[in-house]
């Protein structure tokens, strides 16, 4: 329950933060750590290190932070024309990413108690996987690793952006930063 809680709540964060066009700002960095740092605080209840419960964790954290990696590239960044402050623009694929991966957590820990139960607890004792605690926190390190890495490739876009001269005295167009960071 602490996972879906977990996943929904930074869900819900992240497509109202990042969903259209948002302006770039520290806070908005410092708002994505703080948020990381609550839901760690309330929803990671132990930390396992029993067998494989380690590696399994760092899986989570893996793949929260090759999702963090295509939801940076999917929020491209562009710096005003004529108010020279930088923007992302979060659209549908942007939106996707982070509702498919929240969906599938969702409907792993209600299959996990529903639909494969029994084979979960074989691959748990195969693989030395101590209990739910593990599962639940590969989750939320997940969420929390993809939340990061989305921050660190703003941070990289707004870098870049701010970097760009534009030389000739004139206004420059708008600079886009998508897919290359």
């Amino acid at each position: 329950m602490s996972a879906l809680i977990a996943s929904g709540t930074i869900l819900i964060i992240i497509l109202a933060t990042d969903i259209g066009r948002r302006r770039i700002t520290t806070m908005r960095m410092v708002r994505s750590v703080i948020a990381v740092a609550v839901v760690i605080a309330i929803f990671v209840e132990s930390f396992p290190t029993k067998g494989n419960d380690i590696s399994l964790q760092l899986v989570g954290v893996g793949t929260g932070v090759i999702c963090g990696l295509i939801a940076g590239v999917l929020l491209p960044a562009y710096k005003d024309a004529t108010s020279g402050e930088l923007y992302t623009i979060g659209g549908i694929g942007y939106a996707l990413v982070w509702i498919v991966l929240s969906s599938g957590r969702i409907l792993f820990a209600y299959g996990a108690e529903h639909w494969f139960t029994m084979d979960l607890v074989k691959f748990s004792i195969d693989y030395k996987i101590s209990g739910q605690d593990t599962y639940a926190n590969a989750f939320v390190f997940m969420s929390l690793a993809m939340v990061l890495t989305r921050t660190a490739v703003l941070l990289a876009k707004m870098r870049k952006l701010k970097g760009q001269n534009t030389g000739s005295g004139q206004l420059p167009q708008q600079t886009v930063t998508g897919a290359s960071v």
